[in-house]
Formats: C-alpha cells, structure tokens, sequence
C-alpha cells in the first residue's frame, strides 16, 4: 500500500499545505533545538547575544533542522503507515507528497547554509550541515533500523544545537558548552526510550529494533533510570568547574532528583508513560532556562569581589 492509499482510509480531516509542513517538521523537536541554540549562544556571550548574530543562528538551526525533520519522514514513510502513533503525518505527507516535501526539505536545508555563511562562520555552518545529514543518513538509514542501541550515537545531532550556539557567536567552541552538549547526550536516550515503553508494539509491527523490542521491556525500564541518574553528577559538573552559580547548579540538580523519582514512579513502579515523558520534557526545558537566567539576569546582580 502506498502513502496515499494508507492516507485515503485513514484520513479524517483535510489540512493546508502550510499545516501539513509544519507537522512534518516535527514542532516540538524544532522548539527545543531553538532553545538548545540560544542557550549556546548565552553560554558563549556571557549574556544576551547580539540581534545580528542571533537571528541568522536561529532561523538556519530553525531551517535544517525541520528540513531533515521532512527528508526522515519521506525515508521513513513505510515504517510510518504501519505505526498508530504517527497517522497524522502519514495523512500529511500523502496530502504534499513525497516528492514535493523532499523538495521543500532540500530547499530549507540549501537556504540555512547559506544564511550560516553569509552570516555567521564557517565553523558553524559545519556544525548545522552535520546536525541535519547526521539526523538523516546515519540515524535515519542506519542506526535506527539496525541497533536497539542506536539513539546513543544517534543523539549527537540533536546535542549539536548547544555547540551550533557556540561556534556562531566565537567561532570555536568552549568547554562548558561541552559540558552541556554531554548532558544533552545522556538526556536523549532515556527520553527516546521512554517513548519506545510506550509505543513497543507501534515499532514492532514497524519492524524497528528499538530497545524495548529487542531487549525487553525490563532492560529499558533499568537503562532509563541508569542514564536518568548519571544526569544528576553530570549537570553538577558546570556548578563544580564555575560555569554556573551554587543557585543554578542546585536548580539543576534538584530538576534532576525530581525526574529521577518521576522516571522510577512512572516507569519503573507504575507504568505511566506519558507522565514520565513530560517529565524528560519538562527536565530539559528548565535546564536550559535555568542557565540563561543565572547567566542574564543572576550572575549579573551579585558584583565580583
């Protein structure tokens, strides 16, 4: 069965192309790269960037990263007609078609790098490439459909964003803000896992190796809380090394404590899933805003000496 035939049984309300593209885009996952740039670039600045660097820098993160959003939806659309969760972007994708979303997806990807080079560096238009053809022939291709292991190095496009933030502002990157790309490392499996505990039999009509698959739904449920706890010490590290307030490392460590018990609640003891990954959400987004706050408006108010 094609993707439009899948799409006209299954359909419920016709979109806009503009809709349609948007949700191929994958909205939320665009919401935090964003967030991840910026907190880049804060982390670099020592503050708020500057205007002339910060647009370019979020609108080319912006472009690529929803146009490799469309490209891994056109390379994943057999897996995807045969997967409950995603429906909507089935119906979506038939609704442009394959080839005019690769189209528009190539044209994002084409349009941020050249935002990246005119007005940015070339350090960071690397970084951007990377992020966007790693998310789409290694993950995508590869990783994804071979390894139940697959989202551990799969999860260095999606960390990139931090160093992306970085490079644009300075032209190299800085040791905190590798502290955090790390963080961001050990964040993503535990929060694709999560979401694999609460699809497994999605993935598993889809033919998709993930965790819960192939090792069991015990295994996961112990890799998640090992990775959720080393979260804790790791954040610790940019309070230990000076690259953030006592205040802010122990917001950050105290969001860690409490996804931990969230992820023991309600994936260990009982079974809530979607609970659990609001909490992944929830932990990533006041991390990030707990650094731009004690950067901006913290740090600031207490003078040295």
């Amino acid at each position: 069965m094609t993707t439009a035939e899948y799409a006209c049984k299954t359909r419920t309300n016709a979109r806009s192309p503009l809709t349609s593209a948007v949700l191929l885009s994958k909205p939320g996952i665009l919401t935090l790269t964003v967030l991840a740039g910026f907190t880049g670039m804060v982390m670099a600045t020592g503050g708020l960037p500057d205007g002339r660097t910060c647009l370019p820098c979020l609108l080319s993160m912006l472009m690529a990263a929803a146009g490799s959003a469309m490209i891994n939806g056109v390379l994943d659309a057999s897996l995807d007609m045969r997967m409950q969760r995603v429906r909507a972007r089935v119906e979506a994708m038939a609704e442009l078609g394959r080839t005019r979303v690769a189209f528009i997806a190539v044209g994002l990807i084409g349009i941020s790098t050249v935002i990246s080079l005119f007005y940015l560096n070339f350090l960071a238009t690397v970084l951007i490439l990377a992020a966007a053809l790693g998310y789409i022939f290694p993950y995508t291709l590869w990783l994804k459909r071979w390894s139940p292991f697959g989202v551990v190095p799969g999860g260095i496009p999606g960390a990139l964003p931090v160093l992306i933030g970085a490079a644009a502002v300075l032209q190299n990157v800085r040791p905190d803000c590798l502290i955090l790309f790390f963080i961001l490392l050990l964040w993503q499996p535990p929060h694709f896992w999560i979401l694999a505990l609460k699809y497994r039999d999605d993935y598993q009509a889809a033919g998709v190796p993930v965790m819960p698959v192939v090792m069991g739904m015990q295994y996961t449920k112990v890799m998640i809380f090992i990775y959720v706890v080393a979260l804790m010490p790791a954040s610790l590290m940019l309070g230990l090394l000076g690259y953030c307030s006592v205040w802010c490392a122990a917001f950050v460590f105290l969001s860690g404590v409490l996804f931990a018990a969230a992820c023991y609640r309600f994936v260990i003891k009982s079974p809530h899933f979607d609970r659990a990954f609001s909490a992944s959400i929830w932990y990533l987004a006041l991390l990030f805003l707990a650094i731009i706050t004690d950067i901006c408006l913290i740090r600031p108010s207490f003078p040295a000496g």
